[in-house]
């Protein structure tokens, strides 16, 4: 029995709507992220992650349950489980995240906040008031809960003060760079990933790297944002060959999500074909999006290693403790 998909896509629409997120994480999940980095609370400039990061232990949790709710008679009932999680929040419980899982998403915005530092940048952030962009409800085409949604974060933006945001994830890097000026009049943010500033700072090495690493292009990156050049001379200037795979750059693979919510088997068939292409290429991996990352990890043989761009960046950027 194939998955209810309006009942799963309603569900988290009404998170969105009612939580403020596709699945609501406590305070401790969405900002335990930034314990003992002094990071001041807001400003101008403030380092946005979306809860993108935060969200994947989650998402992951999500993605195997419908996979194994795909072909299953207990499919049936999600659509009891919606009415239910209108009144009582069951996501909290049944998608909890691994604890360990949610530790190295932790460590991967850790370590994009110390790269930042490094680089001379200031910037804030806005801890508990920050929601998720809303994007995976953009993508899945729920324009009414989306553009609520999008303009609360905005509001949100506005009354502390901001101008400038430092994005963590392609994703929400699109959806504040390209998607809400469509729907929010008189939006006026300046919006950059991170890597865009890096890019742009004369980073010195800390630590001289070496060996090959294979880059997997975030297709929303690549295609929408122009993301390409930057994580490549990042990781050249930290003296890693960058030896390039089949389908790069603009013409990039997709990683199977965000289609692992609603379609899991087909995800993993997508993502499983663009492990062996990268896989063909070298056995050292790098990704720039905790979607991407997860999809490809879930699908990639054991010999191969996918690691976060951000945990090369900052063995190679930032001083030894």
């Amino acid at each position: 029995m194939a998955l209810p998909i309006r009942d799963v896509i309603g569900i988290l629409a009404d998170n969105l709507d009612r939580r403020g997120s596709v699945i609501p994480l406590s305070m401790r999940q969405t900002t335990g992220w930034a314990d003992g980095l002094k990071i001041p609370f807001g400003g101008e400039t403030v380092i946005y992650t979306g809860l993108m990061y935060q969200l994947i232990p989650s998402i992951e949790a999500l993605a195997g349950w419908m996979e194994k709710f795909e072909g299953s008679w207990i499919s049936r009932f999600i659509g009891l489980g919606r009415a239910v999680n209108r009144v009582i929040n069951l996501s909290w419980f049944l998608l909890a995240g691994r604890p360990e899982e949610q530790k190295k998403y932790d460590g991967m915005l850790h370590d994009i906040a110390r790269l930042l530092m490094t680089a001379g940048v200031k910037f804030g952030y806005l801890y508990g008031k920050e929601l998720y962009s809303g994007a995976l409800l953009y993508d899945e085409g729920v324009d009414d809960v989306f553009v609520r949604h999008a303009r609360r974060v905005y509001r949100i933006f506005k009354d502390n003060g901001v101008k400038h945001v430092i994005t963590l994830d392609p994703h929400t890097t699109d959806m504040l760079k390209t998607v809400y000026p469509k729907f929010i009049s008189g939006y006026d943010l300046e919006v950059k990933s991170y890597l865009e500033v890096l890019a742009e700072r004369d980073l010195q090495c800390a630590s001289k790297l070496d060996g090959d690493v294979v880059i997997h292009d975030s297709c929303v990156y690549a295609r929408y944002d122009g993301i390409i050049d930057q994580p490549r001379s990042l990781l050249a200037n930290a003296g890693l060959k960058l030896p390039e795979p089949e389908l790069s750059g603009r013409l990039t693979h997709c990683c199977g999500g965000p289609l692992e919510s609603l379609f899991p088997g087909k995800a993993r068939q997508v993502a499983s074909k663009r492990a062996g292409q990268l896989a063909e290429c070298g056995q050292q991996v790098v990704a720039m999006c905790p979607i991407c990352l997860a999809n490809l990890k879930r699908a990639a043989d054991s010999s191969v290693e996918i690691s976060d761009i951000s945990r090369f960046l900052a063995r190679a950027y930032c001083p030894m403790d």
